[in-house]
């Protein structure tokens, strides 16, 4: 047994309270003489135990008080043991029992009250998570509306010019557009209508400036809107499939879709 078996099944309070049996007692015992910082721990337990015993505590009735106290002092000063003494040793033993009874009576309240402080902890601590929870989901969607945001504005802008480029027979259910503004030099891409590939197939986009073609970007059908490079006096804008990771030149027999400009 260690620190951290006695911490994990929370051994240090049943021992404070003596309900351990003798072998767990044992075993707690010799670790809290090895271990400076698990003392230190069960120092703060039996303090915040006091504390809860003074700020909980419930006086006994003084008749029971006195009595105890008189009897032990007369049993005290008394060097004869009285005719009666079984009789007086019995009422002693009472209320012994009744001071026993109020004793084990706050040990279990000092229990309840310290079990209930776990559990806020526990519950505080759950509380907090959460929250942390829905502020990064706030954060997200935050995000998501800012961008989306900033998107609709940028396909909204007068200066953009929104371009169909339609599927041939190669793939004739394609359909992509292009929203370009010359204004801002930027073009960006919807590709969500383009027909899926192979895994070790992509979509690249082309434009043709006087018969030359230059490549623009990759084009991806698993994002809503892909940037790509915007190309001064293109005539016309193409795209064709080509191997993963894309093509230095476009291969022509692979043209699913073209727009002139």
């Amino acid at each position: 047994m260690d620190r951290r078996k006695i911490l994990e099944e929370g051994l240090l309070t049943p021992y404070l309270l003596g309900t351990l049996d003798e072998q767990q007692h044992a075993k707690v015992s010799r670790v809290l003489e090895e271990d400076e910082e698990l003392r230190e721990q069960y120092r703060l337990l039996e303090a915040d135990f006091e504390r809860m015993a003074m700020e909980n505590a419930i006086d006994p009735p003084a008749a029971v008080l006195d009595g105890l106290k008189d009897q032990l002092e007369s049993e005290a000063a008394s060097p004869v043991i009285p005719i009666n003494s079984n009789r007086n040793l019995i009422a002693l033993r009472s209320r012994l029992l009744v001071a026993a009874s109020m004793a084990a009576l706050f040990a279990l309240g000092a229990f309840w009250f310290y079990s209930r402080w776990q559990n806020t902890l526990g519950e505080l601590e759950d509380l907090q998570i959460q929250t942390a929870d829905l502020q990064n989901r706030m954060n997200s969607l935050e995000g998501n509306l800012t961008s989306t945001t900033e998107r609709f504005q940028r396909l909204t802008n007068p200066n953009v010019i929104p371009k169909v480029l339609e599927g041939n027979e190669l793939s004739p259910d394609s359909r992509a557009v292009a929203y370009l503004n010359p204004i801002s030099k930027e073009v960006v891409i919807n590709p969500k209508g383009l027909a899926p590939l192979e895994a070790d197939k992509t979509y690249q986009m082309w434009a043709d400036v006087e018969g030359v073609m230059i490549n623009m970007g990759l084009v991806p059908t698993d994002e809503e809107l892909v940037e790509l490079t915007y190309i001064d006096n293109a005539e016309s804008l193409n795209i064709t499939i080509e191997p993963a990771g894309g093509n230095d030149h476009p291969t022509v027999e692979n043209l699913i879709s073209y727009v002139v400009l």
